[in-house]
């Protein structure tokens, strides 16, 4: 299928001697949100962090199985990773500028793969902050630090930075976590826009929060996914007994 951005067949991953991800089978598709929910330490991020290889960082991981993006093995030795996490954009959950003014953020990675000119980076920087809804907070400060913005203000100054580079997919973990009720909202509804130009893949340990945006919900539970399916599916009418158990709250 064409409208496949990953497909994910017989995966296992391993840190060390423990088995954080058993035999996953998942199709995430182009223009979706799709969360992953579960208790902690279920594989979530883990999976979430395979998906542009940021596991390569971390000692002692075996991963086994095949992850194809676009058609292409990820894992292949012909797989350039930095291409890889250009088109793959990554979100963490803490807030995380770069200690540098709202104009560098954005520049700085516009600068680092391509060779423009500073009226291509200045209308760059507009549309990505356009994108994500805070041209008009910020356009008469693009020169102060964007230290001094408010915690949601800095998410979605991350979430600007990481649509500079164009990727076809945004990879979240947990993005609104660290923020309050207003700025989470916000993040939300900057989600549901921004989903009409790319694929977006979020953890999130707030149920409600992916009732809201996810299209599609994958449950895990001990390094397994316990159910995917459409969001409303998974929240309504759970095909197996222990989705249905945690979305009731008996255990998670």
């Amino acid at each position: 299928m064409e409208n496949i951005v990953f497909h994910i067949e017989c995966l296992n991953l391993y840190y060390g001697q423990f088995h954080a991800l058993k035999n996953i089978h998942l199709d995430l598709l182009r223009n979706e949100v799709s969360a992953f929910i579960g208790p902690s330490g279920c594989g979530k991020s883990t999976l979430l962090k395979s998906l542009n290889r940021m596991n390569d960082l971390v000692e002692n991981c075996v991963i086994q199985g095949d992850i194809h993006f676009c058609g292409q093995d990820i894992y292949d030795k012909s797989c350039d990773v930095n291409i890889l996490r250009k088109r793959v954009g990554m979100v963490f959950q803490k807030p995380n500028p770069f200690p540098m003014s709202i104009y560098d953020n954005i520049a700085f990675p516009l600068r680092t793969h391509y060779s423009l000119k500073k009226i291509e980076i200045d209308e760059s920087i507009e549309s990505c902050l356009r994108s994500a809804n805070m041209w008009e907070e910020v356009k008469d400060r693009l020169h102060k630090s964007a230290l001094a913005l408010s915690g949601g203000q800095q998410q979605r100054l991350c979430i600007a930075r990481s649509l500079a580079l164009k990727p076809e997919v945004i990879l979240m973990d947990e993005p609104t976590s660290a923020l309050d009720p207003i700025s989470t909202l916000k993040i939300e509804d900057l989600i549901n826009e921004l989903k009409s130009q790319y694929s977006i893949v979020i953890v999130t340990h707030n149920m409600q929060q992916a009732a809201r945006i996810a299209d599609k919900t994958a449950f895990f539970l001990m390094g397994e996914v316990i159910e995917f399916d459409s969001t409303e599916q998974i929240f309504t009418t759970p095909k197996e007994q222990k989705t249905k158990d945690y979305i009731t709250g008996r255990f998670g």
